[in-house]
């Protein structure tokens, strides 16, 4: 019967050689790629191209466009595109009784 020190050790031997197998085996495929790339004329960017997002490879920078305001509080200039929460100064407008209408730049041009 084998101690508990002795498996272990076992252990300890088997990670090592695990780890020395991986390592070699990651060296043999990086040699592979290399060669490869080499014989069919391919940089790292070749290779990478098909990990953009489809934003990215439809030519997009990936950042949002901006989209022009619909609503301006005639005061302060402020702004809102019509999209996400109500800004304060139209809620506190909307809530004295005015219209988002009484906001809208298409009205005021």
């Amino acid at each position: 019967m084998t101690t508990l020190q002795e498996l272990l050790q076992r252990r300890e031997e088997l990670e090592r050689r695990i780890a020395e197998s991986q390592n070699q085996e990651r060296t043999e495929a990086i040699e592979t790629v290399r060669r490869l790339m080499a014989e069919h004329g391919l940089s790292v960017e070749d290779v990478t191209a098909g990990r953009r997002s489809a934003k990215a490879a439809a030519g997009a920078s990936g950042e949002r466009a901006k989209v022009p305001a619909k609503y301006r509080n005639p005061a302060t200039g402020e702004s809102w595109s019509g999209r996400g929460l109500q800004p304060r100064w139209l809620k506190a407008a909307l809530a004295e009784g005015k219209q988002l209408s009484d906001f809208s730049i298409s009205d005021a041009a």
